[in-house]
């Protein structure tokens, strides 16, 4: 696996394999300023044009690029990952990052039996698609066992006052109000939303199989995350909304078993999103209640501005439980 760029890059390698140091000995200001300097800002965006994400840390880079198996030969485990760029956070960011990893592999079994799914609706083979049903469902309860590891790995006072300033963005944080200047590439600030698990496609494309609706609100956000995906990802969540319909054909067959597998799918998904918010209150909502006590304290400015914001800059909590209750309400009546 490729772990650095070619030599031309070498001044972005030298400042991602210091920024540790450089934050903590306050340095980085001297190497990094607020306006972004040209000769980062254009390569930068070029970069990210011809990947197709915006110029800034989305969760692709942060997590989907980011992890390297010690051992090729040995299972990817936690114990078997390492991360390939770091910054502040220490043991506390290596687990936010591979547990987040994990989450994703946990998620491959669900997004095969999508497709799995759709190709046994195409050719309306019942026994199929309640296989791919069930394949679905286990994936979920893998996702949702494998999030609590953050609780083993993630420190919530360095989450809260390290990690997820580094996260955040600049769109609608306080910290940054009017964004941020790409020097010779726009002469006014840019505005861009920081890393989410939001732009993760898993779940954007579990809703979209499964036939939830959320609220305009939270459906328009969940939407401008997707520019914040690889196009490819983006493609393929496109790929699922425009095929055919598995609620229409559930109820059109009438059949009481994939109707239940259905339904399960559903309800899983809902626990999954549950349990995402006591992960959430836990990680920001206490933390931030424990750092007002705290203070006067050594925390960053950034930290207090955004109090419980998500890191993509949503008022997270309100956000979590909508998407939750939307979920619930895709669960279909059983019949007589």
């Amino acid at each position: 696996m490729q772990k650095e760029l070619p030599d031309h890059f070498r001044p972005w390698m030298e400042i991602a394999n210091e920024l540790p140091h450089l934050i903590e000995s306050h340095q980085l200001q001297a190497r990094v300023n607020k306006v972004l300097p040209r000769n980062l800002a254009i390569p930068l965006v070029e970069v990210s044009r011809s990947l197709g994400l915006p110029p800034i840390l989305v969760h692709s880079d942060l997590v989907l690029t980011n992890w390297t198996p010690r051992n090729p030969e040995r299972p990817l485990e936690i114990g078997n990952l390492d991360i390939i760029v770091s910054f502040p956070g220490g043991e506390s960011l290596r687990g936010f990052i591979l547990v987040t990893v994990l989450v994703e592999k946990a998620a491959v079994p669900g997004i095969k039996a999508l497709v799995q799914a759709v190709n046994a609706i195409l050719q309306r083979s019942q026994n199929s698609l309640l296989q791919a049903l069930q394949r679905l469902k286990l994936s979920i309860q893998d996702i949702t066992r494998t999030l609590g590891q953050m609780h083993d790995y993630v420190d919530p006072d360095i989450f809260y006052a390290v990690i997820r300033i580094f996260l955040s963005g600049w769109k609608d944080n306080p910290a940054m109000p009017v964004g941020l200047i790409y020097e010779g590439v726009s002469t006014e600030p840019l505005e861009y939303s920081g890393g989410s698990a939001a732009q993760s496609t898993v779940l954007h494309a579990f809703d979209e199989f499964l036939g939830v609706c959320h609220s305009k609100e939270s459906a328009d956000f969940l939407h401008r995350m997707r520019e914040y995906m690889p196009p490819s990802h983006k493609a393929f969540i496109e790929e699922i909304h425009s095929g055919p319909s598995l609620r229409d054909h559930i109820l059109s067959f009438g059949n009481g078993q994939l109707l239940t597998a259905y339904n399960q799918c559903v309800e899983a998904l809902a626990d999954l999103r549950s349990y995402h918010i006591t992960v959430v209150t836990k990680y920001l909502i206490i933390a931030a209640t424990k750092a007002k006590g705290r203070r006067p304290n050594h925390l960053p400015g950034p930290s207090q501005a955004l109090e419980e914001r998500g890191t993509g800059g949503t008022e997270v909590l309100s956000f979590l439980k909508s998407v939750r209750d939307k979920t619930l309400e895709a669960i279909l009546p059983q019949s007589d």
